[in-house]
């Protein structure tokens, strides 16, 4: 019986793959988003003031962190929990890849955003926001 119960709690953990591959989705989705966004700025930028220029790109910059994490996330969490990356001998490699645990993934991502994390996502949302009213009412 203890053995059947092990044996089934091992296999579940494939259960973990949709959702990583739904995270490559999310990144997708991000990049799309991106675009978007970087697409609705550009015709504007001579029009933005400073502050409104700086949030943009601060967002830009948020939206690239939180991709950077999300492949982080995929690749360490599928490594971890489901099975292991087999990349060929000659095919680049990601030097983390294999060596990231939970903590060390956390440990990583902070070292890597804590310049940035003074400033909030709601500040560059608004920065959007204002600048579609502005856009859209033709000042």
């Amino acid at each position: 019986m203890e053995k059947t119960v092990e044996r089934m709690m091992y296999a579940a953990r494939w259960l973990l793959a949709p959702i990583y591959i739904g995270l490559s989705l999310a990144l997708l989705a991000l990049t799309i988003k991106f675009f978007q966004e970087v697409v609705h700025v550009l015709p504007h930028v001579l029009d933005l003031s400073e502050n409104d220029l700086i949030l943009a790109i601060l967002s830009f910059i948020d939206m690239g962190l939180v991709g950077g994490l999300l492949v982080m996330v995929m690749f360490s969490g599928y490594e971890n929990y489901v099975s292991s990356i087999d990349i060929e001998k000659d095919a680049e490699r990601l030097s983390w890849l294999g060596k990231l645990d939970t903590g060390s993934l956390k440990t990583r991502w902070l070292r890597r955003s804590s310049p940035f994390l003074r400033f909030t996502s709601s500040e560059s949302s608004w920065a959007f926001r204002r600048l579609r009213t502005t856009s859209s009412s033709g000042t």
